[in-house]
């Protein structure tokens, strides 16, 4: 699909400053779109418009979307890709790691929802996308929260997909094996050698290749897919 065929659509990616966000805004402003990002710490580049939000914080989660619907109208696709990881062990992890991963990865993609659908439900339009992890199929010792947070996801689109499709909404998860972001530059040597290595296609994924489900995801050749967890994790999730 060309640009000159694309209708823009107002797309909200929550988290979208850096990473696979920042990606996901640059792939849907290719096509033509208005998009908007929320950010915690660090602005977007100007070419997006940016909202400040804590998506744990639903005062601020209403804001940002009024925020948006006031400069470009309703939300039309939302990704939720916000998240954070307070990676340990069982035995070390405190109950504030435990919650403050599951507020921020799967209670923050349930209040991003809700809020988007009260224009979606108008229009019986929308596409919401919910970046999820092959390890919320794979399990990982070190991310019992993070897999629990993840794994939540599935059943959240799932039960929206159910709930929303005969409005013309569809709810899909992606779920991302390692990439190349921040996060995996953080890790040692050592343990990105040992992670590629289990990986079949044997290396990491480019923000790029996650967007590209992403923006497929949103767009009219999608429509018949609702209630799905796209794998994008070069086989390493493969029979879970």
């Amino acid at each position: 699909m060309t640009n000159t065929q694309h209708t823009p659509r107002v797309v909200l990616i929550t988290g979208g400053s850096r990473g696979i966000g920042l990606a996901c805004a640059r792939h849907f402003a290719q096509l033509g779109d208005h998009v908007a990002v929320t950010y915690n710490s660090s602005p977007p580049p100007s070419e997006f418009f940016g909202v400040k939000c804590d998506v744990t914080d639903s005062a601020q989660v209403d804001a940002a979307f009024s925020a948006v619907e006031a400069h470009f109208g309703p939300v039309q696709v939302l990704v939720s890709n916000a998240g954070i990881t307070r990676d340990t062990l069982l035995l070390r992890m405190s109950e504030a790691d435990f919650a403050d991963v599951v507020n921020a990865n799967l209670t923050a993609a349930y209040r991003v929802c809700k809020r988007a659908t009260q224009g979606m439900l108008r229009a019986k339009s929308g596409r919401i996308i919910l970046m999820s992890s092959v390890v919320a199929m794979l399990g990982s010792p070190g991310q019992a929260n993070y897999a629990a947070s993840k794994s939540g996801l599935i059943g959240l689109a799932r039960s929206l997909a159910r709930e929303l499709g005969s409005r013309n909404i569809t709810v899909n998860v992606v779920a991302p094996g390692p990439v190349d972001t921040d996060m995996t530059a953080a890790l040692s040597e050592e343990r990105l050698a040992a992670l590629t290595a289990a990986v079949p296609l044997g290396r990491t994924a480019s923000v790029d290749e996650i967007a590209g489900v992403v923006t497929f995801l949103a767009s009219p050749t999608a429509a018949y897919i609702t209630g799905a967890v796209i794998p994008v994790d070069g086989g390493l999730g493969m029979g879970h």
